[in-house]
């Protein structure tokens, strides 16, 4: 059995993240990413539907160590996922990425200090046995093979194509149909304003509002601090400001609920013709960051339906006819295509399953130690980005810890680290706090936070920054071990664990 130092899972946005820090940080790790599809990139390689996009800014979106360098802010999937190739590329990873490696399964060895994987390889059918001293999860936390779909009533009598967004076809042409987005996220929003250029006309059709804001593409005051500052300063300027102005409206929001509902509101009033029905199609009855806020580049929703290419209609299916959809309400909405952006399913670790000594875990029953390790589980570390801000920003501070713990465990001789609660205080809570449904379709297989630090996740790039890049990993919380015997508490909530090593971590 093939044995390393780090496994990296997934090549996506964070893998390939991880994989350059481990380069520059951990240049005496043998380590490899295992990516289950058959390219790189993740999410940017798997959505291929018309104007998919980021929805933060690429200044915190991208890496702090490869600056986003195009003038757009808010980019399109292809250049993103160039991007991600570009930076593997530079970084010489191609050796080090196994394509069509999913890993069904991670065992730890108390006694060999050791992950013990089991891969399939997709393109062979084979099953391969990988060792790893420290395995580090970058898979996202959605499922990739499908969304979530819900059973309508009467689909197999339509006519028409149903498409979800996950598996856009490559043919699908609708240049002067009509099209109707179930949905009302990020996706159907982005969806719609890019099919109205070729489409009849896009109808949107949702059960309730959701939040939306118009920002600019191309970032003015960013594009200005580029030109003026010199380049070493301007880049981890505009990278803070961008990050430090996120968190600030997420706060506002959050503190001041009623006050930024009516900031978003007038944002809309201001884009939709005189008289539109605001109240029904854009004003949410929940409060802003409940859910994710939706954003849309140069208020491109706003001006497709101003031209009339597009339009919202809140209501509830009742079931599919012969030739599109009746709503509860009795009105009827003809279609030549559906598109059901009704959502993701999450996934957590890949779907992988993980087991101690042979014992299989359950990591909904698990606290999260600073958002990215899971309590009692020794040397595994997960990487999941912000739900209020760019995702990079917090997948690049696990990734910095992660390359610290690395380096303390080799210089000091540990082989093991384990994050451990001794805290009866401490309240499980969702690990997400967020009302979308695809979240609360998943609280019962997601892990839980803590009511205290470090068990809670706060959300907060400026108080990660200081708990994961500027503390030391010696916290009383991190317990490292190695020849001997430590025996784990009880943290599995009615077992008990033991841990051994024979030897210290290698050493070159």
């Amino acid at each position: 059995m093939e044995n390393l130092d780090v496994v990296v899972v997934g090549a996506g946005l964070s893998g390939i993240g991880a994989a350059c820090r481990l380069e520059r940080r951990c240049p005496w790790a043998s380590y490899a990413v295992l990516e289950a599809r058959g390219s790189v990139g993740g999410t940017w390689d798997l959505f291929r539907y018309p104007g998919v996009r980021s929805d933060s800014d690429m200044f915190t979106l991208g890496y702090s160590f490869r600056p986003w360098e195009e003038e757009r802010a808010i980019a399109d999937g292809a250049s993103i996922l160039r991007y991600i190739r570009d930076t593997a590329e530079e970084h010489g990873l191609g050796e080090r990425i196994r394509l069509h490696h999913r890993v069904v399964k991670a065992d730890w060895s108390s006694l060999a200090a050791l992950w013990h994987l089991l891969v399939e390889r997709g393109d062979t059918g084979e099953l391969v046995e990988i060792g790893c001293r420290f395995l580090f999860c970058c898979t996202g936390y959605y499922r990739y093979e499908n969304g979530h779909v819900p059973d309508i009533p009467g689909a197999e009598r339509f006519a028409g194509a149903v498409v979800h967004p996950q598996h856009w076809p490559g043919d699908l042409d609708s240049t002067g149909r009509n099209v109707v987005v179930i949905g009302s996220g990020a996706t159907a929003i982005t969806l719609v304003p890019a099919l109205a250029t070729q489409a009849a006309h896009v109808t949107m059709l949702q059960r309730s509002p959701t939040y939306i804001v118009s920002l600019p593409a191309e970032d003015p005051l960013a594009s200005a601090l580029r030109r003026l500052l010199p380049e070493g300063i301007a880049r981890p300027v505009v990278r803070w400001m961008k990050a430090l102005l996120m968190e600030g409206s997420y706060q506002l929001a959050r503190r001041r609920p009623a006050l930024a509902r009516r900031l978003l509101r007038k944002q809309v009033e201001r884009q939709l013709p005189a008289g539109y029905d605001v109240e029904t199609h854009f004003a949410p009855r929940y409060d802003p960051w409940d859910q994710r806020l939706c954003v849309v580049p140069d208020g491109d929703l706003f001006k497709a339906i101003s031209a009339g290419k597009a339009s919202v209609v809140t209501d509830r299916i009742a079931t599919f006819t012969e030739t599109g959809l009746e709503l509860e309400s009795g009105r009827k909405l003809q279609a030549d295509i559906v598109v059901t952006a009704t959502g993701l399913e999450l996934l957590f670790l890949g779907g992988m399953q993980v087991a101690l000594d042979g014992e299989a875990i359950d990591p909904a029953k698990r606290l999260v130690y600073k958002g990215m390790m899971l309590e009692g589980v020794p040397n595994l570390a997960i990487a999941v980005g912000y739900t209020n801000a760019s995702w990079t920003l917090k997948c690049e501070l696990t990734c910095d810890y992660v390359t610290r713990l690395l380096v303390h465990m080799r210089d000091r001789g540990w082989r093991q680290c384990v994050a451990l609660n001794t805290d009866p205080g401490v309240v499980d809570e969702p690990l997400l706090g967020l009302q979308s449904g695809y979240v609360l379709r998943a609280l019962d297989r997601l892990p839980k936070q803590g009511s205290k630090f470090p068990w809670r996740v706060h959300q907060s790039y400026l108080r990660d920054y200081g708990a994961m890049k500027l503390s030391r990993v010696e916290d009383g919380r991190m317990v490292f071990s190695n020849p001997g015997s430590f025996t784990l508490p009880n943290l599995t909530r009615g077992s008990a664990a033991t841990i051994s090593a024979r030897s210290a971590w290698s050493q070159q």
